[in-house]
């Protein structure tokens, strides 16, 4: 029997005579259309709590254009389910894991999905993965392993009349479909993990296994174990065929002790079949001269017609209507991730000046509170919307001058491209997907009239307040401010170019394991080889006293 050794492009035969056989797989892509599941907790815009809703609502139309024909599977909670009367059901099951399921299909908003109706884990109002006492649904353990065995389901075949050819699986709440799919032994569609946030990884007790309708012995490090827990994220990385993320260098942190969240090792291990590809927006969503929640509707190119919205969003606040003042927005959840926490350190240096901040979101308590506080200290400087807002999301960067993001870490990050598209100038931490989409204002960039927004690194207090005063010194010479604005729109924020890569490493992907099928014989799959050994040498050095993660969150 060959053996089968891979590159990201390539397929080398390796024969017991020593023989090497090279095969590119430019050659092998289907010409026919790729039929894509996408197995997700949230899509935009039937319900989203970040960015994974917006990706996974936005995503298929662009790469249809690209011959990849998505259907998304998404759990039936009440407003997935409110189009119910056109939705037909294609199976049924009269016990998944413990619950009797129904898996309905629907065409709505431009979509085709799948629904897994099971009333018992969905039928709830408010967040999907958080109850009213803000504490984690006590059951997120099932109700997100029954989404991930129904994907599988679905993938080898149990709906009449489709089979995908490839499977992506978003985050942890999807992570376990790789694993039923690797378990179930049945022949199945390669598998796509794409990680939007490496710091929610859904670990939960060891316990959890025997309701899984998992084998004992996958508790392991070759298997859905982590740190004596049942990782599901871990569990996707291990056994897909291919792991995505949203951004070349959060591919290269997630991949470094600092960045890797506790998975660094095994990332490091799958490091040929890890790709970063930058997230995009609907720029016919995102359309400021059709955008129905800004204030004053304006042409994209058009960067006079925000004079009026920043006027507007001001008497919205509460503000002076100064044309003069240095307007900030921030719009985010309310986290230590996000850097909000950074605030109330340098407020007070900030307002020296003429600079007035609106703060837009909802998370921790104690920096709501503190928010609140800044509000009342300083009401002409400062004001907050504490909750999350569609509306406010779209008008801010219609109307502020700059856009806040002081992101401790920031695996893509969607505030920044709306920001540069609707023409505010984005001042943010330099890592992650920020650090890919934004061209610092340093010297060179503004000389060859190619800066976008202003870059700061480490995150701290300090180079934000920095950050802050180059960007308020800027904003003081129109002309150069209006030179950034104007190459912050020319920024392509679209998913043209973005849909294209996913397209091409979709097929690569495909391509690969009809190669593998081709080959005959039982093919030692690609996380079953040099990347296991090294995945148990690096993750075994690492140490066993961190703190457990949270059991899931979003």
């Amino acid at each position: 029997m060959p053996r089968l050794r891979c590159t990201k492009t390539d397929y080398s035969m390796v024969f017991s005579n020593g023989d090497i056989q090279r095969m590119s797989l430019a050659n092998l892509h289907p010409a026919s259309p790729v039929e894509l599941l996408s197995v997700a907790s949230e899509m935009f815009p039937f319900v989203k709590t970040g960015g994974l809703g917006d990706i996974v609502g936005t995503l298929p139309r662009a790469l249809s254009g690209h011959g990849i024909r998505t259907r998304t599977l998404l759990p039936g909670y009440r407003a997935v389910l409110a189009g119910r009367e056109h939705a037909r059901c294609v199976a049924r099951f009269a016990d998944l894991l413990g619950h009797r399921a129904e898996i309905l299909e629907n065409s709505l908003y431009g979509n085709d999905i799948f629904i897994l109706d099971i009333p018992a884990l969905y039928d709830r109002g408010g967040d999907p993965y958080v109850g009213p006492d803000g504490n984690d649904w006590p059951d997120n353990d099932i109700r997100f392993a029954a989404l991930s065995r129904a994907a599988a389901y679905i993938a080898q075949g149990m709906v009449e009349g489709y089979r995908p050819d490839l499977v992506q699986a978003h985050d942890w709440q999807a992570g376990l479909t790789a694993a039923y799919l690797h378990y179930d032994q049945h022949a199945a569609p390669p598998v796509v993990q794409t990680i939007h946030n490496l710091s929610f990884q859904g670990c939960f007790p060891a316990s959890t296994l025997m309701r899984l309708g998992l084998p004992a012995d996958a508790l392991r490090m070759e298997g859905v174990e982590y740190y004596g827990q049942v990782g599901f994220l871990k569990a996707g990385i291990y056994f897909a065929d291919w792991i995505t993320t949203v951004s070349p260098t959060y591919a290269r942190e997630i991949q470094t002790p600092e960045g890797g969240m506790g998975l660094d090792g095994l990332l490091r291990a799958r490091t040929q079949t890890l790709t970063g590809i930058l997230n995009g927006i609907d720029t016919d969503i995102w359309n400021p001269e059709h955008d129905p929640d800004v204030h004053f509707p304006y042409r994209l190119r058009d960067i006079a017609g925000r004079e009026a919205n920043k006027r507007a969003f001001q008497a919205e606040f509460g503000l002076p209507q100064d044309p003069d003042a240095f307007l900030l927005g921030s719009v985010s959840r309310l986290t230590m991730q996000k850097g909000v926490d950074l605030l109330p350190d340098v407020v007070a240096d900030i307002f020296r000046d003429n600079i007035q901040l609106v703060v837009v979101g909802s998370g921790n308590l104690s920096i709501q509170r503190e928010l609140s506080m800044l509000q009342r200290r300083f009401p002409r400087r400062f004001a907050c919307h504490i909750g999350y807002s569609e509306a406010l999301g779209h008008r801010m960067p219609a109307s502020v001058d700059a856009l806040l993001m002081p992101s401790r870490f920031e695996p893509c990050g969607l505030t920044q491209m709306s920001a540069c598209h609707y023409g505010g100038v984005p001042i943010a931490a330099r890592v992650g997907g920020l650090a890919d989409t934004i061209v610092d204002a340093n010297a060179a960039a503004i000389a060859g009239n190619a800066a976008t927004g202003f870059l700061f690194s480490p995150v701290d207090a300090g180079t934000l307040l920095g950050a802050v005063r180059r960007a308020h010194v800027t904003f003081r010479d129109r002309q150069a401010w209006s030179a950034l604005q104007r190459n912050a729109v020319a920024y392509d924020v679209s998913w043209t170019q973005k849909a294209a890569q996913y397209a091409d490493l979709f097929r690569t992907v495909v391509a690969r394991a009809r190669l593998k099928g081709d080959i005959g014989g039982n093919v030692v799959p690609l996380h079953h080889m040099d990347h296991v050994a090294a995945a148990r040498r690096r993750i075994a050095r690492q140490p066993r006293l961190r703190a457990p993660l949270p059991r899931s969150g979003q």
